[in-house]
């Protein structure tokens, strides 16, 4: 595995803290209103990208970042956020006025083509609403906390997502970012843990395979098993109110969840019996197939790169933890997903802000940030085959001081 591991040494970096500002270099740089600023390292080369982000305490405070960050950033507005909400929903129920009443004058060879294409598009759109559902369990889309669970609720029963039993466990995942012991999802293996025919899909067909697997299945997996989620020592699944990942006082709203999805799945059921299995599958399976891939490998890619570091008890805290993520780019499709993508940074340090100021505020916090901010413009299907690559399991590093930090390795 190619990694340039950075060093904090004096020859290259000189960080002092004040009341006032960073120092670096031997130089204080002051933003406007008197909020610091620290040059960036511009990162070009793919050697650039995969080099470590730093582990050790930030030389900046979590307030000093948000301090940054112009105050409308962190102002949500119900007509703004309900704005996306129709312009997505607009814009899905055109794509299926056009798919119902079009594809099928088409010649078949050119009808399979259509639904195919109309599914990926579809998923993508769908995919945004996804995002705005996400956006409400964390109380970024009003500042009325029934009104984003009634959305929320709503928008992602309709993806057949458990809203509440999702919002429970992505909040604790968003608390225990890069803890080994405690996050909640795409927690990495260490070395003894891996199963012993682990190497034998080490190769190129193997990892095709592991994605194939991980895009179809893995969202729907991780729902009714947990699977690639936090260690449990009893049966995990999310649509159990009773499971270990609710406590008492949540399981109320998780029979609400279920109550919610099976209503759609009964819907769905009804459709069935009336249209038929293909035309269901073709309307709403296979965009909702998309969804799901694309939910799974845009967390995946942001919780998994050969740069970040993962900790252990005796080294995690929340803010660098919170720190060891990565923003990506999806091209145009950052506009079709709000942003999730490219500013994920800034989602784990303030995530009940609303998405739409987040690129401003991404922009605010990066010269504060430096080198602790990690963004890779990897074209996503190289990235996805590199990562599945390159990032088996983690260990620390032999000879380190710091036995609690973890980085991805690929080596049996």
């Amino acid at each position: 595995m190619l990694l340039a591991i950075n060093t904090w040494s004096p020859s290259r970096w000189r960080y002092g803290l004040s009341s006032f500002g960073l120092f670096r270099k031997g130089r204080v740089t002051m933003g406007a209103g008197g909020r610091m600023a620290v040059p960036s390292t511009t990162k070009n080369s793919a050697s650039d990208v995969l080099q470590r982000v730093p582990h050790s305490k930030p030389p900046f405070t979590l307030s000093q970042l948000k301090k940054a960050i112009p105050p409308h950033c962190f102002q949500r507005s119900i007509l703004r956020s309900f704005s996306y909400v129709v312009y997505d929903l607009a814009i899905a129920s055109f794509l299926y006025y056009v798919a119902t009443s079009y594809i099928n004058l088409l010649p078949h060879p050119l009808s399979y083509l259509a639904w195919a294409l109309y599914g990926i598009i579809q998923g993508c759109v769908l995919t945004g609403v996804w995002v705005i559902a996400h956006e409400c369990g964390h109380h970024a889309f009003s500042d009325y906390q029934w009104l984003d669970d009634t959305v929320g609720l709503i928008l992602h029963s309709l993806l057949l997502v458990p809203y509440f039993s999702w919002k429970y466990s992505h909040r604790r995942h968003h608390s225990n970012t890069g803890s080994l012991e405690r996050d909640e999802v795409f927690v990495p293996k260490q070395k003894s843990s891996i199963p012993w025919f682990s190497k034998y899909f080490n190769n190129p067909p193997g990892r095709v395979l592991t994605l194939t697997v991980t895009l179809t299945l893995g969202w729907p997996l991780y729902l009714a098993f947990n699977v690639s989620g936090r260690h449990y020592e009893r049966f995990a699944c999310h649509y159990d109110p009773y499971g270990p990942i609710y406590s008492d006082r949540e399981r109320a709203q998780i029979f609400v969840s279920d109550a919610g999805v099976l209503a759609i799945t009964y819907g769905l059921f009804r459709l069935v019996a009336a249209k038929g299995l293909g035309w269901v599958f073709c309307v709403y399976g296979g965009p909702l197939l998309v969804v799901n891939a694309f939910l799974v490998l845009i967390t995946y890619l942001q919780h998994t790169h050969p740069s970040l570091p993962h900790y252990d008890s005796s080294e995690w805290d929340w803010f660098r933890g919170a720190l060891a993520t990565v923003d990506r780019d999806y091209g145009v499709l950052n506009k079709v997903f709000h942003n999730i993508t490219d500013t994920h940074v800034a989602h784990h340090l303030f995530s009940t802000m609303p998405h739409y100021h987040a690129m401003e505020a991404t922009k605010a916090i990066k010269p504060i940030l430096g080198d602790y901010y990690q963004f890779d413009g990897t074209p996503i299907y190289k990235a996805m085959y590199r990562e599945a690559k390159e990032c088996i399991y983690v260990e620390p590093d032999e000879g380190d001081q710091s036995k609690g930090v973890f980085w991805y390795k690929n080596k049996f």
